[in-house]
């Protein structure tokens, strides 16, 4: 699974400064189990940017190209929110740099190494490169994946 990088050239922090854009946010929480009666009200507003970047100077977008992360939810076009200030723990979702490339994994621990993890049952375990060794480097920790459901088509040209 590659990422790319929502604009060509060097990665770009999103601390663009532009007026929040306030969505409404409907009191009521959607029931995905069993049916609720749901009150027909907007209790708030909420910025999207507030919600989703807790560290705007070390946040970026990345889309996601393939399907090797399908087992965790996340799938070819999704849009990743990467936190490069938080430390990557076993069993994140992590960004590395492998060959040169951005690839998308879930970080795990097997005989005593670091592994990067496909969630796809296809793609074979990639070892994280040791302190002698830079062929992979972890980039950051994923922590939302955005991506469209049937009738919602993405606004991108």
């Amino acid at each position: 699974m590659l990422l790319s990088l929502l604009a060509p050239g060097l990665p770009v922090p999103l601390c663009v400064e532009e007026p929040p854009r306030y969505c409404a946010l409907v009191g009521e929480s959607v029931a995905a189990g069993f049916p609720s009666p749901a009150d027909d009200y907007v209790e708030a507003r909420i910025d999207l940017n507030l919600e989703l970047i807790p560290s705007p100077l070390s946040t970026f977008f990345m889309r996601v190209q393939g399907d090797a992360m399908r087992g965790d939810g996340i799938v070819d076009g999704d849009l990743l929110v990467i936190d490069r200030s938080i430390e990557p723990r076993v069993g994140r979702v992590v960004v590395a740099v492998h060959g040169g490339r951005f690839i998308l994994r879930r970080l795990g621990r097997r005989d005593g190494r670091l592994w990067l993890l496909a969630s796809d049952a296809l793609t074979p375990p990639l070892p994280l490169a040791n302190d002698d060794d830079q062929a992979s480097q972890l980039w950051g920790v994923a922590i939302h994946a955005i991506h469209h459901l049937a009738a919602a088509p993405s606004r991108r040209h």
